[in-house]
């Protein structure tokens, strides 16, 4: 059964973009000029002390609601319950998207049961696109009702109620926030990592996950991994770039993991 959307409707019509942000002004005016065609577009800020308001203020369909930060999950259901569009469309600072996806969205035509669409990413380095990454698919398009966001691990995920599709356009991933912010971010992510893989039953882990319990074969697997594998080696220096990045982070993770073992109990 097809949805009551008309064929000559414009579907971006029924969409709200939400953003997060803290301090993203390297990567918001990007994002945001990928959006002028939504009527309103929601920024959750967690206490932002850069730029990034006035750079979301010189959008005039930008909304920016502050909120302290707590989990991200908590964050994405806050700005959930205040859009009155039947889509959203969840978006993180340092996406942009492609003309093609841009697109795309004027055109869908969701059925009823369609609760929402997930997007491939293309992943960029300072500009540069690799030809693959380690980042997941994500759903970044879902109906409001029924939508719920959840904490998993360092990361978080939204459930919706439906089917979920693929769009056929990338999204592009580029966040170019300073190295210094990369490197702080690691160390609480590796930090809530380590305490989530400890706290789920291991059948309910993938096998990445399980691997990374052991504490230390997915940091010795993954700099080959990224660069033969992904290819990422054929993209220069943007590759090893990303791969060093891949390995510092799996390392932190494992000695994370690691420190919790060793704490007494």
């Amino acid at each position: 059964m097809k949805t009551k959307t008309c064929a000559a409707d414009d579907f971006r019509e029924h969409i709200t973009p939400v953003i997060i942000t803290y301090n993203e002004e390297n990567n918001i005016k990007r994002t945001l000029d990928r959006l002028v065609w939504a009527k309103k577009i929601l920024i959750i800020d967690s206490g932002s002390t850069d730029a990034t308001h006035e750079l979301v203020r010189s959008f005039r369909q930008a909304e920016i609601i502050q909120r302290a930060f707590d989990d991200f999950a908590s964050q994405c259901n806050f700005g959930l319950e205040r859009v009155t569009s039947s889509w959203i469309l969840s978006l993180d600072a340092d996406y942009e998207l492609s003309e093609e996806v841009v697109a795309e969205l004027s055109g869908l035509r969701p059925e009823d049961e369609t609760g929402g669409y997930r997007a491939e990413f293309i992943y960029r380095i300072y500009g540069r696109p690799l030809r693959a990454s380690l980042y997941p698919p994500r759903v970044v398009l879902y109906r409001k009702r029924g939508a719920v966001y959840r904490n998993e691990g360092h990361g978080h995920h939204v459930t919706v109620i439906g089917n979920v599709l693929p769009l056929a356009s990338p999204i592009y991933h580029d966040d170019r926030k300073p190295f210094t912010r990369w490197l702080g971010s690691q160390q609480s992510y590796a930090l809530r990592e380590a305490k989530y893989l400890l706290s789920v039953n291991r059948p309910k882990l993938n096998g990445v996950d399980r691997l990374r319990l052991t504490g230390w074969p997915v940091m010795l697997l993954v700099l080959p991994y990224v660069l033969l594998v992904k290819g990422c080696l054929l993209d220069g220096r943007p590759g090893w770039f990303y791969a060093l990045q891949r390995l510092l982070a799996e390392t932190m993770i494992a000695l994370a993991v690691l420190n919790e073992k060793l704490q007494p109990k």
